[in-house]
């Protein structure tokens, strides 16, 4: 089975390490947004980070799933931020319960699941199963992020960097935190009304950086960042 999003809770001992570490006790006063870019801000260190799962659902709040590229990293990230103080509260942290859809799509293990109704109480920990998109939407989301992209890669390579597909109510400080991770940006601009952003780097090969890292990046289920070299 797999798990819309990042994959069910952690539990006992006996769940096999594999890509999905479950991250819970953490600040529930957090917004959404602002905790994904800071999760991906600590765990991005020990490998690449696919995606991260945080509901904005009250029952879910104060946890998230983090999947991680390999196996390897994920185990290091459980090792290493065990009980690190993250927003005022120490991280418990397990493997994931059930393998998430964005490795599962990769393996080719993934089979979709039934539409979910409004009667449908119980989601097992599955952050997002109530609510999630229907393969049209879903479908209709990565379109656009694949629609958006070639015009843009035929700008030539320089300093400045147009962000698409940003999801609503993300900030310049969500934004700047995130591209912050790589070194060099000087200026970060969100034009909200467009769900688009620019960001500025000092360097060419900085903003290549950040470009590489970013590009796809997982803000939440419907927006994979749209990462390319902006018009000079």
């Amino acid at each position: 089975a797999t798990a819309g999003g990042g994959g069910g809770g952690g539990g006992g001992g006996d769940i096999q390490p594999n890509h999905t570490i479950y991250v819970n006790n953490l600040n529930e006063k957090i917004k959404s947004d602002k905790l994904k870019v800071s999760l991906y801000a600590i765990f991005s260190q020990f490998g690449k980070v696919m995606q991260i799962v945080a509901s904005r659902a009250v029952r879910l709040r104060g946890q998230a799933w983090v999947v991680f590229e390999t196996v390897e990293a994920a185990t290091k990230a459980k090792a290493q931020m065990q009980g690190f103080i993250f927003f005022d509260k120490p991280m418990r942290i397990a493997f994931a319960k059930v393998k998430s859809d964005v490795i599962a799509k990769a393996d080719g293990t993934f089979v979709p699941r039934p539409k979910r109704t409004r009667d449908d109480d119980d989601d097992g920990g599955v952050p997002g199963a109530k609510r999630a998109p229907t393969a049209a939407a879903a479908g209709g989301a990565g379109a656009a992020a694949k629609r958006a992209l070639p015009t843009a890669l035929r700008n030539p390579p320089n300093s400045k960097l147009l962000v698409q597909n940003l999801p609503d109510g993300f900030t310049d400080d969500a934004l700047r935190k995130l591209f912050g991770q790589y070194a060099g940006v000087t200026e970060v601009r969100v034009i909200a009304a467009r769900n688009l952003a620019f960001v500025e780097y000092g360097s060419e090969s900085q903003a290549t950086v950040a470009l590489q890292a970013l590009h796809n990046f997982q803000v939440d289920e419907d927006h994979p960042l749209v990462v390319s070299y902006a018009k000079k």
